[in-house]
């Protein structure tokens, strides 16, 4: 399970192409919203 969390993390971040200090910030809070919702699952 963690294995898949920390792909899913990476795919994300990859993704995500943050240009910005904002952007970084949204995108990690994006990216904790989404592992909150794994975890419930």
């Amino acid at each position: 399970m963690k294995k898949i969390s920390l792909m899913m993390i990476a795919l994300v971040l990859l993704l995500a192409g943050c240009n910005t200090i904002n952007g970084i910030g949204k995108d990690v809070e994006k990216l904790g919203e989404k592992v909150q919702d794994l975890g419930k699952k």
